[in-house]
This record gives structure tokens, C-alpha cells and sequence, in this order.
């Protein structure tokens, strides 16, 4: 089963197609994750970054799969608040090498948690810690510190180390999401 298939079962939906929003800084790795989320036949071998966004859609054996991978430079973060209600799942993705942006990040989680269509809502947010390989990678734990989650009281959460390029940590976290 991959990683999409059991991403299936988030939040116990029954529907064909669940959208799945992609957030974070530029150059976090937003679009690697997403990558190594399909099915290894619809993978691609060259990683460019977003410009604006990109919708990827993809099947597994049993949904479809709409993710909206959006830009993270600033220019284009106040297009991420025009695909909020269509989300019924986010992943936000974190460098954990650039310390220099974490208040950046921070900033925009918030921007993201205070938005209408946002704070109101129990939906479930993966934070992807990434790029755990680099020398001058913070821990998930600091990573969380860092961006205040613990005063996340209303929407369930949860923060995975992640290297996206290897893969590792994003089962854990589709796991994670598997269950909400």
C-alpha cells in the first residue's frame, strides 16, 4: 500500500477525492514531499521550484488526489488563502536547517491559523520537519518550539522530522494523518 493509499482513510472520508493543501516557506521541500507521496511511477527526477502553485493530481487504487502545492516565496503567499476551504487537510512544511526564517514560518502559521476559513475548523495539520540530513538541522522538538505549536488547542497536529529527498519520516507522518 502507498503512502497516498493509506492517506486515503484521512479523517475517515468515503469520498473519491480529498484536497490536501501544501504550505510552507520556499525551499522547505514542499514539492520533494509531494513528490515522494505518488505512487513511484508518477515520480519525477528533476525538482524544480514553484512558481505561483501547481496542482498535482494523481490516483491511487481507491481516491484521487488533489494537493495544491503552493509557492512559498513571499510574493505568492496571499494566494495560499484562496484554496483554504477547499483543504481538508494541510502539511506544512518546515526547513529545519534555516533558523535564520523559523519567525518567518511562524508569521505565516499564524497568518494561516487566524484565517476565517482556517479557525474555525478541526482540521487535522502534518508538520513536516525537513531536511533533518543537514548538518545545521534543529530537532522536530525545537522546530515545534520554535513555531509555538503547543498553543494549537483546536485543531489536531503533529510534527515529523523528515529528509524528503530520502523519504524518510513522511510514512509517520501519513500515519499520522491516516488517523485523523
Amino acid at each position: 500500500m502507498g503512502l497516498l493509499d493509506k492517506l486515503s482513510s484521512l479523517l475517515g472520508l468515503k469520498k473519491k477525492e480529498v484536497h490536501v493543501l501544501c504550505l510552507g516557506l520556499d525551499n522547505s521541500g514542499k514539492t520533494t514531499i509531494i513528490n515522494k507521496l505518488k505512487p513511484s511511477h508518477a515520480q519525477t527526477q528533476d525538482i524544480v521550484p514553484t512558481i505561483g502553485f501547481s496542482i498535482e493530481k494523481f490516483k491511487t487504487s481507491s481516491l484521487s488526489f488533489t494537493v495544491f502545492d503552493m509557492s512559498g516565496q513571499g510574493r505568492y503567499r496571499n494566494l495560499w488563502e484562496h484554496y483554504y476551504k477547499e483543504g481538508q487537510a494541510i502539511i506544512f512544511v518546515i526547513d529545519s536547517s534555516d533558523k535564520l526564517r523559523m519567525v518567518v514560518a511562524r508569521e505565516e502559521l499564524e497568518t494561516l491559523l487566524n484565517h476565517p476559513d482556517i479557525k474555525h475548523r478541526r482540521i487535522p495539520i502534518l508538520f513536516f520537519a525537513n531536511k533533518m540530513d543537514l548538518r545545521d538541522a534543529v530537532t522536530s522538538v525545537k522546530v515545534s518550539q520554535l513555531l509555538c505549536l503547543e498553543s494549537i488547542k483546536d485543531k489536531p497536529w503533529h510534527i515529523c522530522a523528515s529528509d524528503a529527498i530520502k523519504g524518510e519520516g513522511l510514512q509517520e507522518g501519513v500515519d499520522w494523518l491516516q488517523g485523523h
